[in-house]
């Protein structure tokens, strides 16, 4: 699996990690969820995304389960405190929290999920305190727009703001106008969830020609192009999730896809960036 240094956190994280956002919870489901999720591990899929909002917690029981007797060091973890939970002492009472669900004694990643009604700055010192304490390695935020960011990492003095974790698929490609580059500029892994969106980027009859032509010539699928071209850009990563190991495997094998211009060209012209506008959300 293709490693690249996630920001200023100094540490190679896989491209293409794996989400847990809506993954069953019972019954079959859930058996074939945890089956993805470790199949991922041995593909390297090491970044496993998660959060408290997910299930109500329940997602990172899962974790917990697909993670048991795997290395601990082989792992970056990530999970997110909820906005409402994010004062000072909320944010670290949360953390601890997810700590117990995941059975692991630190975080690799902690994020705060949108930004909330608690003061910027007080969450912001609570996720510093995190990294003091040895509960998290790194901190970052999620559905951060460019400004927000760069106000979020003000509010640090002894840490960096290491990830924006957003919205990031072919027919929502609004973080490239300014979002992409401001965080390269300040040494920001770009984390892109949602990447296949709902579908939309196979329903358009024109995208999706461009993606099987592009496709055929890597001898890959349209859903390998599309994870490819979101990670061309050396500071972005990206979480699909996978509910099945055909799946699972299907987006590991995207990480070896090198596109050229003429792909990113054609790739481009399909699937519009559209006019500047406030970051998108799910």
């Amino acid at each position: 699996m293709k490693q690249r240094v996630f920001g200023a956190a100094g540490v190679e994280v896989p491209v293409i990690g794996q989400g847990t956002w809506n993954v069953a919870l019972a019954g079959a489901g859930r058996k074939a969820a945890l089956r993805a999720l470790r199949l991922g591990i041995e593909l390297g899929m090491t970044h496993i995304d998660t959060a408290e909002m997910y299930g109500s917690g329940a997602v990172e029981d899962l974790v917990a389960e697909a993670i048991a007797g795997v290395d601990r060091a082989r792992l970056f973890l990530a999970s997110k405190v909820l906005p409402e939970n994010a004062s000072y002492r909320g944010t670290r009472e949360a953390a601890h929290r997810s700590l117990t669900r995941l059975r692991t004694e630190y975080l690799d990643l902690y994020l705060l999920h949108w930004p909330g009604s608690h003061p910027l700055e007080e969450t912001m010192r609570a996720l510093e305190s995190l990294v003091a304490d040895g509960t998290a390695r790194f901190v970052g935020v999620s559905n951060f727009d460019a400004p927000e960011m760069e106000e979020a990492a003000s509010y640090l003095s002894g840490v960096p703001l290491v990830c924006n974790q957003v919205l990031y698929h072919l027919c929502e490609r609004g973080v490239e106008h300014r979002l992409i580059s401001q965080a390269r500029r300040d040494n920001v892994a770009v984390v892109a969830y949602t990447p296949f969106g709902r579908g939309e980027f196979l329903r358009a009859a024109a995208g999706r020609a461009v993606l099987e032509g592009v496709a055929r010539k890597h001898a890959a699928t349209p859903r390998q192009i599309a994870l490819a071209f979101l990670v061309r850009e050396p500071n972005v990563f990206t979480i699909p999730k996978a509910s099945s190991e055909a799946h699972v495997r299907e987006n590991a094998g995207a990480a070896d896809i090198a596109l050229d211009d003429d792909d990113i060209g054609a790739i481009d012209a399909a699937f519009s960036r559209g006019r500047p506008r406030p970051l998108a959300t799910l």
